[in-house]
């Protein structure tokens, strides 16, 4: 039995040793080291080189493989996979597919890697699309994540990015203290200094200081004039400080350089209110621009919700590992409250049992050898029976001082000796007949007598006596 348990163990072992090394494993390990190097690089992995479908299979290898029995054995399958999630989120991402890139992204942090600095740059990239699909509560918390794993892994510039980004929800939020509190740290970081710029006038337009908004908004122009979400903002501004050619003419700019399907919507809604630029031909133009837009927004913007709905449900399953170890602790103090006594008692028990074995062993050798010492026949002449003083020093000789251990319990001579012949194995007939006492009354009440005085009972007597010696 214990044979075949090894056997099977070694088997299981190697399966799941031998299972992360297969040619599968190891292609998609290649895979994720091109993926690395390309990234370094400042390249994606299936646009700029790579077969984007090598990508898509070497996630699907490694997602089989990546169960918790196979990564506690290997770290390094969980770590090869949380960055295989990144690169191949990121491409979903590129190819417009965000429902799929959050679910590669979750199965990221589902992973048992420590590498802190990929499930940052994974949760900057969940709070991104929650952003997008505008739940800024949830992209605020993970951005908070991803801050937690730069600061934890030393990425300082990254954290800071990180902690810009929180500003930046907080300011969509309308929270301008809480949002200018992160601002304080990062304004001192040169690398920031466009970004904080960049929250600072978005915070300002969300609270309707527009003179303010301008103001930063001119300042972030002036870091970088080409940045569309400066000009997009002074737009906004002008716009609702009914100042209408202003708004108008970086509406223009922001439609000129942007990429963003969302700015240019913002800009062309700003150009219809417009009146002064109000024709038949500019109207039917701006409003075939606007459906246009409008109806490539509204499919992202499904998509978006889907992924947000995705990682709602996954926050919600997910179970909290605080509970589970504050349970495990409450059932590891049960068993010590109620099992460890138990066990330490049956412990106890069981050597007292043995001791009161070897000391019944013990009672009945001595036993034996005082029998080999004294005459039973004639116990009279043995003990001296008939001087009392002579006796009891006979006794204790060969009794471990019985008689001076029974006086203290207040025995009388009969008594003393009535305990002496029932040790010595006398029956009560015989008792009787060398103590001169009646049999079998008087013999009976005389051991009840002897037993009341030690405690005991007069069953349990000769038991007594043998554990006094």
């Amino acid at each position: 039995m214990r044979k075949t348990s090894v056997i099977w163990l070694c088997g299981l072992l190697s399966l799941v040793l031998g299972g992360c090394t297969t040619p599968a494993v190891r292609q998609a390990e290649a895979v994720v080291a091109q993926a690395d190097s390309l990234w370094q690089a400042g390249k994606m992995y299936g646009i700029d080189e790579g077969d984007s479908a090598s990508l898509a299979q070497a996630y699907e290898t490694l997602s089989t493989f990546n169960s918790p029995l196979l990564s506690t054995f290997n770290y390094q399958l969980s770590t090869d996979f949380s960055r295989l999630c990144y690169h191949y989120g990121r491409l979903l991402r590129e190819k417009d597919n965000p429902v799929a890139a959050m679910q590669v992204f979750i199965d990221a942090t589902h992973s048992r890697t420590r590498d802190y600095h990929i499930l940052g740059r994974v949760y900057s990239n969940i709070g991104d699309l929650c952003h997008l699909a505008g739940d800024f509560p949830l992209s605020y918390d993970m951005f908070s994540r991803s801050a937690d794993c730069f600061l934890r892994n030393g990425d300082t510039l990254l954290y800071y990015y990180d902690l810009n980004n929180m500003a930046f929800e907080l300011a969509n939020l309308a929270d301008s203290s809480a949002c200018l509190l992160i601002l304080r740290q990062i304004e001192r970081i040169p690398e920031l200094s466009a970004l904080s710029m960049m929250t600072k006038s978005e915070m300002y337009l969300k609270c309707h200081q527009y003179d303010s908004a301008i103001c930063f908004a001119n300042q972030l122009c002036i870091l970088d004039e080409n940045n569309t979400t400066g000009l997009l903002i002074k737009a906004q501004s002008f716009s609702f400080l009914k100042e209408q050619d202003s708004a108008a003419l970086y509406a223009d700019l922001v439609l000129r350089h942007s990429s963003l399907l969302s700015d240019k919507q913002n800009a062309l809604y700003i150009l219809t209110n417009d009146d002064s630029r109000k024709n038949i031909e500019s109207i039917r133009q701006i409003a075939a621009e606007r459906s246009d837009i409008q109806q490539l927004l509204k499919i992202r913007q499904g998509k978006l919700s889907q992924a947000v709905q995705l990682l709602e449900q996954d926050l919600q399953s997910k179970p909290d590992w605080r509970k589970w170890v504050i349970l495990f602790f409450v059932v590891l103090l049960c068993f010590t409250a109620f099992c460890v006594p138990y066990i330490l008692r049956r412990h106890e028990q069981q050597m007292k049992e043995q001791v009161t074995i070897l000391s019944d062993k013990q009672a009945t050798n001595i036993i034996d050898s005082i029998k080999k010492h004294i005459d039973t026949t004639d116990i009279n002449s043995t003990l001296h029976w008939k001087n009392y003083k002579e006796m009891k020093t006979d006794v204790d000789l060969y009794m471990g001082g019985l008689v001076s251990k029974l006086e203290t319990h207040h025995l009388n001579e009969v008594e003393i000796r009535f305990c002496i012949l029932t040790l010595l194995d006398f029956r009560l007939k015989r008792i009787a007949e060398t103590l001169n006492y009646s049999y079998p009354s008087g013999i009976k009440t005389l051991k009840k007598r002897t037993s009341d005085k030690l405690k005991t009972t007069p069953l349990e007597l000769k038991n007594y006596l043998l554990h006094k010696l």
